[in-house]
């Protein structure tokens, strides 16, 4: 039988922004997408919100070349709004891969540069090296101009007054130099990290965890002996009742000691493996995942895990986006990405009352 593949675990990192640009290869989360190709970027309604409309905004990125594809990213989107993440929902979030030869007519043939840029320059660009314009608050491809000063671009009329609320109405003119001021925050976007990733370390030392179970059962016995105070019920029968753990109990207690070691995990990469469910309810079955457009099957990539909302500022007294973790399905074939962004297949799954 062949072994389960090893987990890689994603950790946020603060770093310099020049380090997250495109052709830094990042992987990422928050501020704006770093576009690897530049032929087929998503529209506005390629990524706009299934639940309600809105443009969507960018998540986190994973670099994740394999076989066949020497440059390759997979990139999440999300709706801001928390009213469109309620239970089993999953039309707030957009999946997209591409990929890139390692001769491509973008970047170098030769590894990134270590250093920092020369003249130190760490502006957003809004422009990729094509000619494409790229909306001014979120990142996104940008076909809308604005019709003053025709030098800054949007995704969507929401955007657009954003930022003219914020900024543009203020500096829009003929003349007007986009690179001249320092961009304003719109209150829209993620907090922006790189991920780093590092293997997980498995605990195999299963006389120890025997021990602790027997441990824990003598403990629960003596417990539930006291609570029925004198009841006629046997000790095997009382063993039986304190080693008892429903299902759910049993797959949210392995989430937990399996995250254990690293509590600070925000991402783990295991693709061909299984994702680490946090529930036994809404665990997707096989004919749950939709094949490719190709026709290939999708294999389970990676998962985002919950510890990501404690460093994304989404908590709130009403409501707040909330997930137990979402797990990315792709295509098994790693089907042609090069002149395309390819959707690709999501699965959130909740946190139970019963897990909480």
């Amino acid at each position: 039988m062949a072994a389960a593949p090893i987990a890689e675990l994603g950790f946020l990192e603060e770093t310099e922004a020049w380090r997250l640009v495109s052709s830094q290869f990042p992987s990422k989360c928050g501020g704006r997408p770093a576009w690897l190709g530049e032929a087929g970027v998503p529209g506005p309604t390629e990524i706009q919100c299934g639940v309600c409309g809105k443009p969507l905004v960018f998540l986190l990125q994973v670099y994740a070349p394999c076989p066949g594809s020497f440059h390759r990213t997979i990139f999440i989107f999300c709706c801001r709004d928390a009213k469109c993440h309620g239970a089993g929902e999953n039309r707030c979030f957009k999946v997209f891969r591409n990929q890139l030869p390692r001769r491509n007519d973008t970047y170098s043939y030769n590894p990134p540069p270590e250093n920092a840029p020369p003249d130190g320059a760490t502006c957003p660009s809004f422009q990729l090296k094509c000619g494409t314009r790229l909306c001014r608050v979120c990142g996104c491809l940008g076909p809308q101009k604005c019709s003053r000063c025709h030098n800054v671009n949007y995704c969507s009329k929401e955007h657009q007054l954003m930022d003219w609320k914020v900024q543009h109405k203020n500096v829009c003119s003929e003349h007007f130099d986009p690179s001249s001021i320092v961009l304003a925050d719109h209150k829209i976007l993620f907090p922006e990290y790189e991920i780093i990733t590092e293997p997980e370390e498995l605990e195999s030392d299963s006389a120890s965890l025997e021990e602790d179970n027997e441990a824990g059962g003598e403990k629960d016995i003596s417990v539930l002996e006291e609570t029925f105070n004198g009841a006629t019920l046997n000790e095997k029968e009382l063993e039986a009742m304190a080693r008892h753990e429903s299902k759910e109990d049993a797959v949210f207690n392995n989430f937990k000691k399996r995250i254990a070691a690293e509590p600070e995990q925000i991402l783990r990469y295991c693709k061909g493996g299984d994702p680490l469910w946090i529930s036994a309810q809404n665990v997707p079955k096989q004919n749950d995942i939709p094949n490719c457009l190709c026709g290939a099957k999708r294999i389970f990539e990676f998962q985002v895990m919950p510890q990501l909302l404690n460093h994304l500022q989404v908590d709130s007294l009403t409501e707040s986006i909330d997930w137990g973790t979402l797990a990315i399905f792709t295509c098994s074939d790693n089907c042609n990405a090069e002149k395309q962004y390819l959707i690709e297949f999501l699965w959130k799954q909740d946190v139970v009352d019963s897990a909480t």
